[in-house]
């Protein structure tokens, strides 16, 4: 493969999770990474991973809920290593279990809002490089319309939602201004708390409590996200990948209620 000349910003990189194996497998191919995180010893450990493995790469320490922070990252992609050409939505806020509508504020302001004022001042570099591709993660937790079991992390969930939405309405900018926003939204992945609860369960216990058979390796959430920036002919589409599938390519305009019965006004 013929190395990458792009640079890429991965928000919510410092962690041992997919934020790090994003940002691995673009430096690999060849790209300059911005690892980014507010975890400062994560960082650097995600920048020397991949410079003992011959790749380029610089930590910039970025709280996406504080638009100053955001501008310097962005800044500092310029600066640091000449352009901006991918930014991955990655950063996201620690989950909190039995969250009550008052607790959704931060989730929000680091999944949704993050992500759309990274998005914001990366169309701005993207610009200045000629065009670019942004790639946002999701979740499947924000495609559901109610739950059959118990789970699921709410202000997670709505943010989730909206970085969606907000993918499909920023579909316009690849014919406007050469620059492809898209979007993945993965089931469980085997990681942190998700893989310490999966493997803490029988099969059948799996199965009765609606966990997946199976989890999505961090390296292959890396793939599909190289897989959304680099295919030119996807700008606003969503990626969906339940746990025990393949990842599958949302239909462009689909209502997403396929299945529905009648409901009768009297």
């Amino acid at each position: 493969m013929a190395a990458d000349p792009r640079v890429v910003v991965v928000t919510g990189a410092g962690g041992a999770g997919c934020g790090r194996s994003i940002s691995a497998r673009f430096a690999a191919h060849g790209a300059a990474v911005v690892v980014s995180d507010i975890d400062e010893v994560g960082a650097r450990e995600t920048v020397r991973t991949i410079e003992a493995a011959g790749g380029r790469a610089a930590e910039c320490l970025a709280d996406v809920r504080d638009e100053a922070s955001v501008r310097e990252l962005v800044s500092f992609a310029e600066r640091t290593f000449g352009g901006l050409h991918v930014l991955v939505n990655n950063a996201s806020a620690t989950h909190v279990t039995g969250d009550t509508i008052g607790g959704w504020t931060e989730p929000l302001e680091t999944d949704l809002l993050g992500a759309i004022r990274c998005t914001r001042w990366a169309i701005d570099a993207m610009r200045r490089a000629g065009g670019g591709a942004i790639v946002n993660i999701a979740s499947i937790s924000a495609l559901w319309h109610g739950r059959r079991t118990a789970g699921g992390f709410a202000g997670y969930d709505v943010a989730k939602a909206g970085m969606i939405r907000m993918t499909t309405r920023l579909a316009e900018l690849a014919t406007s201004d050469n620059i492809r926003v898209n979007c993945l939204a993965p089931g469980w992945i085997a990681t942190g708390g998700a893989l310490a609860y999966w493997e803490s369960l029988t099969a059948a216990e799996r199965e009765t409590r609606g966990v997946p058979s199976r989890l999505i390796a961090p390296a292959e959430i890396a793939a599909a996200v190289e897989r959304l920036a680099s295919d030119r002919s996807l700008a606003g589409r969503i990626v969906v990948w339940w746990s025990e599938d393949q990842p599958q390519l949302v239909e462009w305009a689909d209502r997403g209620y396929r299945r529905v019965e009648p409901f009768a006004l009297t």
